[in-house]
């Protein structure tokens, strides 16, 4: 049985990735385009999310992102403060998702399987303990973790009246071309 922790080189290098980092800017851009429409106030709401309200969490998605670009690329040099607001606002925020995504999406299609393979030891700002873990599954981690959240957050639009639509990757525009 194969090592679930070893990346296998049988699959091409950073293909799955790049669907997720394509995934991710596809429904990026869906949910904060239904996010922008809605009044400020509906945004800061409490709606009962693990980070309270819709703004928090698409927050934390963007801190999330930045602090494992830190770790992977080294740029920012320091991961950023687990918890703080990183822009100034819902317009603020809106403005620097798109360049992270691109940032993603550019970043993972360069990926080598080398680099796939190899391991990164971090001290995760969650808990404060040191870990080892191969960078093709942080990486998918990354990823997971973006829907988990923003999973959230098309629950509370959706009990809000919202529908962001279908979420699913055979919904995105590169597989409805005709």
């Amino acid at each position: 049985m194969p090592n679930p922790l070893e990346y296998h080189a049988a699959m091409p290098a950073n293909r799955h990735l790049v669907l997720l980092a394509e995934y991710n800017h596809w429904m990026n851009s869906k949910l904060y385009a239904l996010c922008a429409a809605l009044p400020e106030d509906a945004l800061y709401a409490d709606r009962g999310l693990f980070f309270k309200s819709i703004y928090l969490t698409l927050n934390h998605i963007a801190y999330s992102d930045l602090a494992f670009l830190a770790r992977f690329t080294g740029k920012p040099t320091q991961a950023p403060a687990l918890g703080v607001e990183l822009f100034a606002g819902f317009a603020a925020l809106l403005r620097e998702r798109g360049p992270i995504d691109t940032r993603l999406l550019t970043w993972v299609s360069s990926l080598a399987p080398d680099w796939l393979g190899a391991s990164l030891t971090y001290t995760s700002k969650v808990d404060g303990r040191e870990r080892t873990v191969p960078n093709w599954a942080l990486l998918t981690h990354v990823f997971n973790h973006q829907t988990h959240h923003r999973g959230q957050i098309c629950t509370a639009l959706t009990q809000m009246g919202h529908d962001i639509g279908s979420t699913d990757i055979p919904f995105m525009p590169r597989f409805n071309q005709t």
